[in-house]
């Protein structure tokens, strides 16, 4: 098994409080300030159109049916985005582990006049509950991250039953979220294309391939820069897609 790149070291924004506190205080400004939509992870990038620019680009195109799972939802806002400025009809849920994210994202749908069967959104945590097949309601076509590893990567906490660091075994808690010849699109600021393939692709340091594994597909385009002669950019999307594992 590939060995999962180097541990980020642990910040604030890696724990669940930070983000409670943060989602409550949207709550509270949009409650006085309705037009506030609390922050977009990745704004400077236009990640969430570049997301969906890459999505639309696949061929064979994703059929309008798709349906679409988002991990760490946050404000709800991709999932807006997609419900505004594609043809995806499929079902559409959110989930974060922060309760108050999903008060915000909740309320931010039903400002912008989304009907309850356009997009659900769901408190549940992906590090600690290991079912929800109460509201999973079977796999997703499309999976996707913005970001949410990138927190995954910077909380200390250690799986109970593995013993390792939560980011090593969120590969493995994704994976079953996901249809064989699904896709999992992850955006990161914090890792690159290369240690992303290493997390997911080779395996993330978790406990092996019993629902599947992930393949390279293809990668999100970016603006890069270059500095002191070495080329880089400021974030980072990579397309991997599910394919049974043979025996299994």
């Amino acid at each position: 098994m590939t060995p999962p790149p180097t541990h980020l070291d642990p910040s604030e924004l890696g724990n669940k409080d930070y983000w409670q506190k943060t989602y409550t205080s949207d709550l509270s400004t949009n409650t006085t300030i309705p037009t506030h939509q609390g922050t977009s992870w990745f704004s400077e990038h236009n990640a969430t159109p570049t997301t969906l620019t890459y999505l639309l680009s696949l061929s064979p195109p994703l059929p309008p049916t798709t349906s679409i799972l988002d991990l760490g939802t946050g404000t709800g806002e991709l999932l807006f985005h997609i419900l505004s400025s594609s043809p995806f009809t499929g079902r559409k849920l959110g989930i974060d582990y922060a309760p108050a994210s999903i008060d915000l994202a909740t309320r931010l749908a039903r400002q912008k006049g989304y009907p309850e069967d356009a997009v659900r959104f769901q408190c549940w945590d992906i590090l600690s509950q290991r079912d929800g097949s109460d509201w999973k309601d079977g796999e997703f076509d499309l999976v996707l991250d913005k970001g949410t590893f990138d927190a995954v990567s910077l909380n200390a906490d250690v799986d109970a039953e593995s013993g390792k660091r939560v980011c090593e075994v969120y590969r493995d808690r994704v994976m079953p979220m996901v249809k064989t010849g699904g896709r999992f699109l992850v955006t990161s600021c914090n890792w690159t294309e290369g240690e992303l393939r290493e997390w997911f692709e080779g395996g993330g340091g978790g406990d092996g391939e019993q629902h599947g594994r992930f393949e390279f597909e293809g990668r999100v385009e970016y603006p890069k820069f270059r500095f002191g002669g070495v080329e880089g950019q400021g974030v980072y999307g990579v397309c991997f897609r599910k394919v049974a594992v043979m025996g299994l």
